[in-house]
């Protein structure tokens, strides 16, 4: 780099999302004509459901090419309060809600208004890997609990009270959770919604893949507190990633703040995207139904194919569409990182798998598999794998 070069400190902070590192390098053996089965991407493969598609045609067709409210249009917000009442039996009012471009940029909305310098946000390890920079971008610390494989990587929430102090602003949730593909049970949930209201904190809770569940139910942390953010959007059950579009539900009196953030920094989200998300909430049940049938017979052909070449799951994942797996043996053989694995994978099987340590240290040693592919791609793919670790 230049020396003329003066890159801000908080931009230099950010670290690399180590997905996209393998992503790029199964590119490059693509681009010289090999063929990659990519696992490491957590992307539906499916096309957006039709009737989204046809809702999206129709506003074009309309005109519907300009601006939105700020907070986004008000039947969609509509929606969105009808989908958590009947889904939860929680009461969620419409100017509650900012529809954002993605849930990322709730994400930046939400922490740049709730944070302040010095205070730390407490959530597990593993945990979704952008979360770390979200909250040190606003100037605040993540304060990591260890989740294990042997719990179902779920929260304790005795443990999540002895990381509790001072500073300690908020509480983050992400059940059904990334990487681990694993349910906060309800009675957690609620023990840490007390633990929340009686220090004071609040509760974010990331809800990006809520419906992709196959045994139980997902719950809201709506049902068990008020002081609470909660992060949503349609690229994960509604296979509209490409559409950009997300939301955040927060108490009442944080709306304004994060409105006037959201017009100056992002103006509305986009007016046609908007329109499909009012279709995906009210028409496409039975797509989503589909897919979900789908995803489920695929994540029971991965758990019994990993678990028959050795690799270690304790316990099966319940939601999303991710197995983190413990492949320590293996990783022993590159001094214990997942990193050098799952770069050596990918040189010699051509199979694309994401390192634990992505998600934290808590997941070094493990490597999460997605099976957001089809189920003939998986095979093929578990057919190379198996070959690699007997080998290995």
């Amino acid at each position: 780099m230049s020396e003329n070069v003066c890159v801000s400190k908080r931009a230099g902070g950010v670290t690399p999302f180590l997905v996209m590192d393998i992503l790029e390098a199964a590119h490059k053996l693509e681009a010289a004509g090999h063929e990659v089965i990519h696992l490491e991407i957590g992307e539906p493969d499916f096309d957006t459901p039709e009737c989204i598609k046809e809702a999206a045609k129709k506003a074009l067709d309309d005109g519907e090419t300009h601006y939105t409210h700020s907070l986004g249009l008000l039947p969609l917000r509509e929606a969105i309060c009808q989908d958590y009442h009947a889904r939860y039996g929680v009461s969620v009012h419409p100017e509650q809600i900012i529809v954002t471009q993605g849930t990322s940029p709730a994400m930046l909305l939400l922490f740049s208004t709730i944070l302040e310098e010095g205070d730390s946000v407490i959530l597990s390890d593993p945990a979704y890997a952008c979360y770390d920079n979200f909250i040190r971008f606003a100037g605040a610390c993540p304060q990591r609990v260890l989740v294990t494989e042997e719990d179902s990587f779920q929260y304790r929430p005795q443990a999540i009270e002895a990381a509790m102090d001072a500073s300690t602003r908020a509480i983050l949730l992400n059940s059904p959770a990334n990487p681990t593909g694993t349910q906060l049970s309800a009675e957690r949930m609620g023990a840490i919604a007390k633990i929340s209201d009686a220090r004071g904190t609040f509760l974010v809770s990331d809800e990006i893949y809520h419906g992709l569940v196959y045994e139980g139910r997902d719950h809201s942390a709506l049902e068990f507190t008020d002081r609470c953010f909660v992060l949503n959007g349609f690229s994960k059950l509604y296979a509209m990633t490409g559409w950009r579009l997300g939301y955040l539900i927060a108490p009442r009196e944080f709306i304004r703040p994060m409105q006037k953030l959201c017009q100056n920094f992002f103006i509305s989200a986009g007016s046609v995207a908007q329109r499909a998300g009012i279709a995906a909430l009210t028409q496409a049940a039975d797509d989503v139904a589909r897919m979900k049938a789908v995803y489920d017979e695929r994540r029971k052909y991965i758990l019994s194919r990993i678990k028959g070449m050795g690799l270690f799951v304790a316990h099966d994942p319940t939601g999303a569409f991710y197995v983190l797996a413990n492949a320590k043996p293996w990783a022993a053989k590159f001094g214990g990182s997942s990193l050098k694995l799952a770069f050596d994978i990918l040189e010699k099987t051509h199979v694309g798998v994401t390192p634990g340590i992505d998600f934290g240290q808590g997941a070094e040693g493990f490597l999460r598999f997605s099976y957001a592919n089809s189920l003939e791609n998986i095979a093929r793919a578990m057919d190379r794998l198996e070959k690699y670790f007997q080998d290995a």
